[in-house]
């Protein structure tokens, strides 16, 4: 698939996998939500209940910046599917201009971020590599 193709099925999926390396090197892989800005792509860590704001995913990636999201599309009719994974280097957003940029982006792809708190740590992937199929 081409870029433009596999940028606008990113664009508009609703979920992706956030995959993160743990210090000791094993993989991990969680579902979130995401906003797209032309090579950056954020996710938030929410005001959803949790037992902390400094989740696996955000430790992960203070110690391996290495990360990959991945949006798929299945269906049973399987000249349907196809996934598009983002591959980059994260980091926790740093600038007010930058976390208020990322907190419009997904307040305006996500309903619900009207009464959940965008409160926690923001993620920016920055991404290196587009890879598709078909």
């Amino acid at each position: 698939m081409d870029l433009p193709t596999a940028r606008q099925r990113a664009v508009s999926s609703p979920l992706a996998r956030l995959g993160t390396v743990t210090p000791d090197g094993k993989p991990h892989l969680v579902p979130c939500c995401f906003a797209l800005s032309g090579e950056v792509a954020y996710t938030a860590v929410d005001g959803k209940p949790k037992s902390t704001p400094w989740l696996r995913r955000v430790q992960n990636l203070l110690v391996h910046p290495a990360a990959c999201l991945l949006v798929d599309h299945y269906d049973d009719d399987w000249t349907a599917l196809w996934w598009v994974r983002m591959d980059g280097l994260a980091r926790l957003v740093q600038s007010q201009a930058e976390s208020n940029r990322a907190q419009e982006l997904l307040l305006a792809k996500y309903d619900q971020y009207a009464t959940v708190a965008l409160d926690g740590p923001l993620i920016g992937i920055d991404i290196e590599r587009w890879v598709s199929w078909p």
